[in-house]
């Protein structure tokens, strides 16, 4: 199943959870095995397999162990800046979104509705 936006959060996990599945079993290694390696329970690896959320850091360790760490660099490339942004910001790495201007909204602006 190709990983999109129109999934549900429990249909992703379910499917990160599969292929975490196959990853293992084309490795042959048994739960037991990998869990031993990443440092988790037995139990935390079949609920990650079976598509129940977990700690990111022990999807990270069992990743380690199936040799799949490069896949989260193609993931999440890393972010960088435009020389115009850099430009704009004098060097400065931008730290934060800005706010959208009230013209740019479609709604009417904020009021305590006693001016009726």
């Amino acid at each position: 199943m190709k990983i999109s936006r129109l999934l549900t959060d429990e249909a992703i996990l379910a499917e990160i959870g599969a292929r975490i599945g196959r990853c293992r079993l084309d490795l042959e290694l048994t739960q037991a095995a990998v869990a031993e390696q990443a440092g988790v329970a037995k139990r935390t690896l079949e609920r990650i397999e079976a598509g129940h959320s977990a700690q990111m850091s022990s999807i990270i360790r069992i990743l380690r162990v199936l040799d799949s760490i490069p896949g989260l660099d193609r993931m999440l490339p890393e972010a960088r800046s435009g020389p115009m942004d850099l430009l704009r910001g004098k060097g400065k790495v931008r730290r934060r979104a800005s706010r959208r201007r009230a013209s740019a909204r479609s709604e009417k602006p904020w009021s305590w509705d006693d001016e009726s």
